[in-house]
């Protein structure tokens, strides 16, 4: 019997299956294929798959390396499944990762997971901020105003919205916003696109 049919006839063990699911979600933070992180880490294509689906324990020998080809520390690899940390499938409050914008007075939090198809994303503007210019890009995109006001500019038309409204778009559209209010704005965003696919003005 060959080592993939131990593995597949082991019974998965909870912890290893939180690891694999850790290892995963951090190698598609770093946009990393299965391959490219196999060979950072000098390991085979196979045995991180494995690891990935709890298929296997992630051996002492492994973690160091593995740590280093994904640029943390190894015991984050192996942090307890109590721990409130990042998965596959959810995003603490406190571990938001935050997104670079170009434009003065707006900040984008990435509240997706790294496997969610869809990137949600909680979006402040200051009062007076705004996207230097308008901008496109591909994909759609739905807005869910949680407070404050904003000015949203679609295809050259503008609408002011207020907390409770919407709005959805497709991305290739140019638009903009600004916060034209006295008080910071804050917006649910989802897009379709990956924030790394996105070429924008904010």
């Amino acid at each position: 019997m060959d080592m993939l049919d131990e593995a597949a006839e082991r019974p998965k063990d909870d912890a290893d299956v939180r690891v694999g699911r850790r290892v995963r979600a951090l190698r598609l933070e770093r946009n990393l294929s299965l391959a490219e992180l196999a060979g950072k880490a000098g390991v085979s294509i196979g045995a991180l798959s494995q690891i990935e689906r709890g298929m296997s324990s992630l051996r002492v020998k492994v973690i160091w390396p593995l740590a280093a080809a994904l640029d943390i520390e190894p015991s984050a690899l192996i942090t307890d499944g109590n721990d409130a940390v990042n998965d596959l499938y959810c995003v603490r409050a406190d571990k938001r990762r935050q997104i670079p914008v170009k434009s003065e007075g707006i900040a984008k939090a990435l509240l997706s997971p790294p496997a969610a198809t869809l990137t949600g994303m909680l979006v402040s503007v200051e009062a007076g901020g705004g996207t230097a210019d308008a901008y496109a890009h591909a994909g759609h995109e739905f807005g869910y105003v949680l407070s404050g006001e904003v000015e949203l500019v679609v295809d050259s038309t503008t609408y002011g919205l207020k907390a409770g409204d919407s709005f959805a778009f497709k991305s290739t559209l140019l638009h903009a916003f600004r916060n034209p209010g006295a008080e910071r704005c804050q917006i649910l965003w989802v897009n379709t696109t990956k924030p790394s696919e996105v070429r924008d003005g904010a």
